[in-house]
């Protein structure tokens, strides 16, 4: 922990060969669910070379900080294994948040199941090598999570080499057509709402 006696977690710091520049990050930790340039560049994030930040790079259970951190294997059944990624659950003062990370297909119950109750899910929905905005809205629903924050899709100011879909596809095929960006977000158990709501975060360029 830091001197605040607060976590920062980057989750799946990007390489600038995906088109975008990533730039310099503070972190105690860092997650990494792929291992591929648009997730693993654990470099950017200072003090990472000299090994002062904790990495975490699969499956498995975590305890970093008072924070508990659960790595779930995402394999693709249907590819015979070409598929694959970790999903990450991070539970703290009575919230699980959930970062998907790279995946790129439907899990099966077993794996959602694995993730328990999720009270925040970061879901990518614009397709590429990450999950289209329909299997993203299929997820949804079995997961059944109190916020969504959707990431991984092309936004305006930013040329990501990989050919995604923009954030409105994936709202359309949620039933949403104004939903306002937010600068951040910051929420307890107590504010969760009873319906599935979907936050839009600003994207930092």
């Amino acid at each position: 922990m830091n001197e605040r006696g607060t976590l920062t977690v980057v989750t799946d710091p990007y390489d600038k060969s995906v088109g975008d520049e990533l730039g310099k990050l503070k972190a105690d930790v860092i997650t990494i669910s792929r291992d591929a340039p648009a997730h693993n560049n654990a470099n950017a994030i200072v003090g990472a070379q000299r090994g002062d930040v904790k990495q975490v790079t699969g499956p498995g259970e975590y305890e970093i900080g008072g924070v508990f951190i659960t790595g779930v294997a995402m394999k693709n059944a249907k590819s015979e294994g070409k598929q694959k990624s970790t999903a990450y659950a991070f539970n703290f003062d009575g919230l699980n948040v959930v970062h998907l990370g790279g995946l790129s297909f439907v899990p099966s119950q077993s794996q959602v199941d694995a993730l328990e109750t999720v009270d925040v899910l970061l879901i990518p929905v614009g397709g590429g090598d990450g999950l289209s905005a329909a299997h993203a809205s299929e997820i949804i629903s079995l997961i059944e999570p109190s916020i969504v924050i959707p990431m991984h899709y092309r936004a305006e100011g930013l040329k990501p080499k990989e050919n995604l879909d923009t954030v409105a596809k994936f709202l359309k095929e949620m039933g949403l057509s104004d939903v306002k960006t937010q600068d951040s977000l910051k929420i307890t158990k107590s504010q969760l709402p009873d319906t599935t709501q979907v936050v839009l975060l600003e994207v930092k360029q």
